[in-house]
């Protein structure tokens, strides 16, 4: 099986979770501290485009930080590189877990999901 590095904070209950899961499957997994080891504005770039995803999925909505910065009136205006700079400055802004096999990524924790691509 190949390593996952997992971005997560570990007071969250949902990364807990998350973590639990890969580690009951028998993953090896290398803990990053979303707030402590903040992926690079280059890193999360990376990682966006090997999700699929849009980059807004990324965003914590439901955070205080993205709601005391407004970021929900704002993120339209920004482009790509504005919208990963402000990611790379600050964890918290970062939905949570992130789990990458450097070509794999997924974003949160739904236990189908992860049965589908980290446990198949």
């Amino acid at each position: 099986m190949a390593k996952l590095t997992i971005y997560q904070y570990p007071k969250c209950g949902t990364c807990r979770m998350a973590v639990k899961s890969l580690q009951a499957k028998g993953n090896e997994l290398e803990l990053k501290h979303i707030v402590e080891e903040t992926p690079t504005a280059a890193e999360l770039k990376s990682i966006v485009a090997n999700s699929g995803l849009e980059l807004k999925k990324f965003f914590n909505t439901s955070g205080e930080v993205y709601k005391a910065l407004g970021l929900k009136d704002k993120l339209g205006a920004m482009n790509e590189d504005e919208q990963l700079a402000l990611l790379s400055s600050n964890g918290m802004l970062i939905k949570r877990p992130i789990v990458t096999d450097g070509s794999k990524v997924t974003v949160g924790f739904k236990e189908e999901q992860y049965e589908q691509i980290w446990n198949g």
